[in-house]
């Protein structure tokens, strides 16, 4: 027999090669034993075959931050617990370091995820309680506390239901019912596509800070003229530059252009922005505001 101990886990099997694949999550470099599969057992689940969020659920499973059952199936229809929504968001997140969260015990399977949660501020205002079954409003607030350092504050006219609702990252409640219903359950599949707009949307901000440093690297100014060079960014992605111009107009470079513009003949600032091309969603804008003094200010779109 072999005590095993990985993340304040106390496991017995009779052999290191009795641990079973279908029984255990490699998670952030610790190896918990909760009943899910990792996304290398992808390919045995068939159970959402033909469900409407097929596409959510394979690309989860394909990045790793949602994982199936032991016996192979995913369970799309399954309400989703709090403990495996929040591994979900500090997953993508990648949230590495942790602070305390002694509502849970030493050696619950889920510490290690609850205090990077906590840490990630993922958890401001949640009663902690990993087998709770999310309603749309539960979820909703984790999900605008995950992404608060990235889109700020959700609109106060809104529940968090109403605001992701809004923003287009939940779907509204059945027709012939009130649109923003907070109570309504979240199922598996139903969280595989609100953590996919999740996934998205960091993907393609760290895709408009890279082009936001190339574009600043490019940047001089002499004798009044400010030089540079729009980044050419790949198919997925628009990049802009804009002047306006002293008689209001506007001037405007793109995709790898270079430019060269008399600082007489404009406004003292420029933006630089970058557009998702798929769904014209914001990956980032900056502007260079007080020119010549080339200091980059971020403007890309918040929630509210």
């Amino acid at each position: 027999m072999i005590d095993f101990y990985n993340g304040g886990v106390r496991v017995r099997k009779k052999s290191l090669l009795a641990w079973s694949a279908a029984s255990l999550v490699l998670f952030g470099g610790v190896l918990y034993e909760i009943g899910l599969t990792p996304a290398a057992a992808a390919a045995q689940v068939s159970d959402y075959e033909g469900h409407a969020a097929k596409a959510d659920i394979a690309f989860a499973l394909k990045m790793g931050y949602m994982w199936s059952y032991s016996d192979g199936k995913f369970y799309p229809n399954n309400r989703i617990s709090q403990a495996q929504f929040v591994a979900g968001l500090v997953a993508i997140r990648g949230v590495k370091e942790t602070a305390p969260v002694p509502q849970l015990p030493a050696g619950h399977w889920a510490k290690t995820i609850y205090e990077r949660a906590q840490k990630a501020g993922i958890l401001a205002g949640v009663a902690i309680d990993p087998n709770r079954l999310l309603t749309k409003e539960e979820a909703a607030k984790m999900v605008f506390n995950a992404w608060k350092p990235y889109r700020g504050e959700k609109n106060k006219n809104y529940t968090n239901t109403g605001a992701l609702i809004t923003w287009g990252w939940m779907k509204p409640a059945p027709a012939g019912q009130p649109k923003f219903r907070e109570d309504l359950p979240v199922t598996r599949g139903d969280a595989a596509g609100v953590l996919r707009f999740l996934w998205q949307d960091k993907w393609q901000l760290e895709v408009g800070f890279k082009l936001q440093k190339e574009f600043h690297q490019s940047l001089k100014v002499v004798n009044g003229v400010i030089k540079g060079r729009v980044p050419k960014a790949n198919k997925n992605f628009m990049t802009r530059v804009t002047f306006v111009t002293s008689e209001y107009g506007r001037l405007i470079f793109r995709n790898g252009e270079d430019f060269s513009v008399n600082l007489k003949n404009v406004s003292p600032y420029l933006v630089f922005s970058i557009t998702n091309t798929k769904d014209s969603s914001d990956a980032g804008e900056f502007r260079y505001e007080g020119l010549p003094k080339l200091t980059p200010v971020n403007h890309t779109q918040k929630f509210h």
